[in-house]
């Protein structure tokens, strides 16, 4: 008889229930472990994942202000900006990208560059932002597209401000220009600010005011979906335009300085004596400064760089010349101050002048001398050996110093950028930069302005403006004023005032300025000739020759047998109307020979159009 198991269904249920107790616990447990997981999220960590979230859902996005406009002192606009189209590519829209280019190509000029330049910024969009290829169109490249704008999906013109310069060359070494941001410039500039902006000042009136024209960025709060595409804007904050500025130049004036100039190699700076203000500035030759906007092609920068009359060299700041005869009423001034000489003080020039116990001849640029010659006669005439002798006299040091309280040997601090400070020899000036101790002929060359001593027109402009104005100093500045935004009122820019030149009586200013006039005026001044003798208002002027090389003992200079990039520098300064200074200039004009034959004259016409065209 077979056997059968009994079920002992008490222990089957007590089996069955603790296994459920074991399950509802695990149950719980997970859920419990759920719940503080879901409290951390949504409680502990709320506000960090509700700014995620909102980052996933609202983008920031920056809008660059408009930048300042930059106007001469009579409105006449420089610097503007003007709406330039480019060309631009939504990847996502375009089939064959290859074969785009290749048929766009056939319709608007495409440089290798440009679609380079198109290929890296392709990599860091997105495929739905469109990426410019070509910027500033012309207007015919416009035209040309819009004939064709239907077989191009994903391309299309937009509209952009963009920096103008309606002045071109004549005004690009003052205003300057604006470029694309590089490297160097981020790590100075407050990005914050510039989120947007692709441009920046890069030279001139352009950079030293930069933060003046800027403006300040805006921002708006866009919503976006998972892809990134813009649906709706949330919130906006407008940019704040840069502020307009008016500068102390004429454009008037600077047009006839340049004419004046024409042909030459050279820099002009003309200023208002009695407040500092910088009425034109010119360096020929130029260039056009609307060709750095949107990018130079290497090859046209290349030219402009290696041209040997460098065209992008700023002349009027940067460049430094020997300052010649130009500075003889200051170094007059120097020995009358020291007591050195009287004005009455005669002496015999020959010519040549040697130190005493040497054989070396120093000549005087007539060959045969100026005679019997006062300090009046010495400036009028320009007598080399009167100022060697006066120079030897004097010493380096009394001489460097009392150069230095006309501001020679420091930049001016002109609000520009670019400027140097020439140089200013001396006992130690030559022991730090040469390591070499200073020789007595080296003092009497630097009484003429040779030698190591160096500036720049802009300095010798303030120099004439200091005469003129009998030891009053004031800094040279190119801004005139700021337009108020909301009044829409100019607010004028107050003169800066300098450390004055002192003398111990007012009759040295008489002494040294007299024969200024007599340099322009009287028929034995060496800018009689071609530049005093039917001027119609009263000049104070001084002529300079400054050597491009040394001569040796016994040479002598023929300029008809130099080459041309040899000859001398010549030079002039004055201010004028002598009785009451209006202006004050300072003329060089690279190996243009004489400074009574080819700079002053310069300097007539440029002051000529001043006073008696535009009655100022």
């Amino acid at each position: 008889m077979a056997q059968h198991t009994i079920k002992d269904a008490f222990t089957e249920r007590r089996l069955f229930f603790s296994r459920v107790v074991v399950l509802v616990v695990f149950i719980v447990l997970l859920f419990g472990i759920l719940i503080v997981r879901l409290s951390h999220l949504q409680v502990v960590n709320y506000s960090h994942f509700t700014t995620l979230s909102q980052n996933n859902r609202v983008r920031l996005e920056a809008l660059p202000p408009p930048r300042g406009l930059i106007y001469d002192r009579n409105g006449v606009i420089l610097a503007e900006n003007r709406p330039a189209y480019q060309l631009e590519i939504t990847l996502e829209q375009v089939e064959d990208l290859q074969e785009t280019l290749e048929r766009l190509g056939r319709i608007v000029t495409l440089e290798n560059s440009e679609i380079e330049r198109f290929r890296r910024l392709l990599r860091r969009k997105r495929p739905f932002q469109a990426v410019p290829l070509k910027l500033n169109l012309s207007d015919e490249e416009v035209a040309n597209f819009a004939v064709d704008r239907h077989r191009f999906p994903g391309v299309d013109i937009q509209a952009r401000l963009a920096r103008h310069y309606p002045m071109g060359e004549e005004m690009a070494h003052v205003v300057g220009y604006v470029g694309r941001i590089d490297e160097r410039e981020l790590a100075r500039i407050d990005t914050r600010n510039y989120s947007g902006t692709s441009h920046i000042g890069k030279i001139g009136v352009e950079r030293y005011y930069e933060d003046v024209l800027h403006g300040q960025v805006g921002y708006q709060r866009v919503e976006v979906n998972a892809q990134g595409r813009m649906l709706r804007i949330l919130e906006r904050q407008p940019p704040v335009a840069g502020r307009d500025i008016v500068l102390s130049l004429d454009v008037r004036l600077q047009a006839a300085a340049r004419q004046a100039l024409n042909g030459y190699t050279g820099a002009i700076v003309a200023m208002d004596p009695r407040t500092g203000e910088v009425l034109a500035m010119v360096s020929m030759p130029s260039f056009d400064p609307n060709l750095f906007v949107h990018g130079i092609p290497a090859s046209i920068y290349n030219q402009l760089r290696d041209h040997r009359r460098q065209p992008l060299f700023n002349r009027a700041l940067t460049g430094q010349y020997p300052p010649g005869s130009t500075l003889k009423p200051v170094v007059g001034l120097a020995g009358l101050e020291h007591n050195i000489i009287t004005a009455s003080r005669t002496m015999f020039a020959a010519g040549y002048y040697q130190l005493p116990g040497h054989d070396r001849r120093y000549r005087d640029w007539r060959r045969h001398g100026h005679g019997w010659v006062n300090l009046d006669k010495a400036i009028a005439q320009s007598s080399d050996v009167y100022f060697y002798d006066l120079g030897y006299r004097l010493g380096i040091d009394r001489m460097s110093e009392f150069l230095g309280l006309f501001g020679l040997g420091r930049v001016t601090g002109i609000d520009s950028t670019g400027e140097r400070a020439g140089i200013l020899p001396s006992r130690e000036w030559k022991q730090g930069a040469l390591g070499t101790v200073w020789y007595p002929g080296e003092t009497i060359i630097a009484a003429i302005g040779q030698g190591y001593m160096l500036t720049t027109p802009l300095q010798l402009a303030s120099v004439a403006s200091t005469l003129a104005m009998r030891g009053i100093r004031i800094r040279p500045h190119l801004l005139r004023g700021i337009i108020n935004s909301d009044s829409e009122e100019l607010e004028l820019v107050s003169p800066e005032y300098l450390s004055p030149v002192r003398v111990s009586h007012p009759q040295y200013w008489d002494q040294v300025l007299d024969p200024m006039v007599h340099v322009v005026h009287q028929p034995n001044g060496t800018a009689y000739n071609s530049t005093g003798r039917t001027a119609a208002y009263i000049i104070a002027g001084k002529t300079g020759t400054s050597q491009v090389f040394g001569l040796g003992q016994d040479e002598e200079y023929d300029e008809s047998r130099i080459a041309k990039h040899l000859r001398d520098h010549a030079l002039f300064i004055a201010y004028a109307p002598a009785e009451d200074p209006r202006i004050a200039i300072a003329v060089i004009v690279e190996n243009g020979g004489s400074g009574s034959r080819t700079a002053a004259p310069i300097a007539r016409m440029v002051m000529d159009h001043f006073l008696l065209e535009m009655g100022g």
